[in-house]
C-alpha cells in the first residue's frame, strides 16, 4: 500500500455517509479518556452525515472539504472513503492567520500513509487559490495525534480553554504565516 492508491478529492453530498463514518470512527478510535465516554458511544451517523452533505456543497473561494478514496482497496474495499477534511473562513481569530483548517479525520488503518500530509497540502492549496495565504488549525492540547501538525511545519500560536461536553480541555492552535511550503507537499492521485 502506498499513498498513490488513495486519490484526494472535492467532497460532494453523496459522500456524507461515508465521510460521517470516518468522523465517527475517528473521534471513537482518538478521543476515549479525553471527551467523556458517553458522548463518543452517542455520536451518530445519520446525524454527522446531515452535517456533512452541507459541509460538502459549501464551494466558495478558499472553504470547502475534501474526502481521501482509497481506490485500489490497499486499506479498504475501493471506492471506500479512508479520510476527510474541511477549510474555510476562521471559526476563532488567530492573529495573523487569516484561513482556518476545520478538521481532519483518518480511518486508523488509513494512519502512516500520507494521506492527512495530502489532505492538509490539498486545503492549502485551494486557499492560496482563494488569497488567503495563513491558516490555522485547533485541536485538542492532549490530542496523540497532534504533533502531526509540528512535523508539516505548523507552529503553536495559540492556546485556549474550552467546555466540550460538560468536560474542561484545552485546546491549542498551530498556524501556518505563509502556505505555499504545506500545498507544495501533495504527491499522488488528485481529482479537482
Amino acid at each position: 500500500m502506498t499513498d498513490t492508491t488513495v486519490a484526494i478529492r472535492r467532497a460532494r453530498a453523496s459522500d456524507a455517509d461515508g465521510m460521517a463514518r470516518v468522523h465517527v470512527q475517528s473521534w471513537q478510535s482518538t478521543y476515549p479518556g479525553l471527551i467523556p465516554a458517553q458522548f463518543l458511544v452517542n455520536l451518530s451517523e445519520p446525524a454527522a452525515a446531515q452535517r456533512w452533505a452541507a459541509i460538502a456543497e459549501t464551494r466558495g473561494p478558499g472553504q470547502g472539504a475534501f474526502v481521501a478514496v482509497d481506490v485500489a482497496g490497499g486499506i479498504a474495499a475501493p471506492g471506500t472513503i479512508v479520510g476527510i477534511a474541511s477549510f474555510g473562513t476562521r471559526r476563532v481569530a488567530v492573529q495573523g492567520h487569516s484561513g482556518e483548517f476545520h478538521a481532519l479525520y483518518l480511518l486508523d488503518d488509513a494512519k502512516g500513509y500520507g494521506i492527512g500530509r495530502r489532505l492538509m497540502a490539498a486545503m492549502a492549496d485551494r486557499f492560496l487559490a482563494a488569497g488567503v495565504r495563513s491558516a490555522a488549525v485547533w485541536c485538542l492540547r492532549d490530542n496523540p495525534s497532534r504533533w502531526f501538525y509540528e512535523r508539516l511545519g505548523g507552529i503553536k500560536v495559540a492556546e485556549r480553554p474550552i467546555r466540550f461536553a460538560s468536560t474542561d480541555l484545552v485546546e491549542i492552535a498551530y498556524g501556518w504565516r505563509d502556505l505555499t511550503p504545506l500545498a507544495r507537499l501533495s504527491a499522488g492521485p488528485e481529482v479537482r
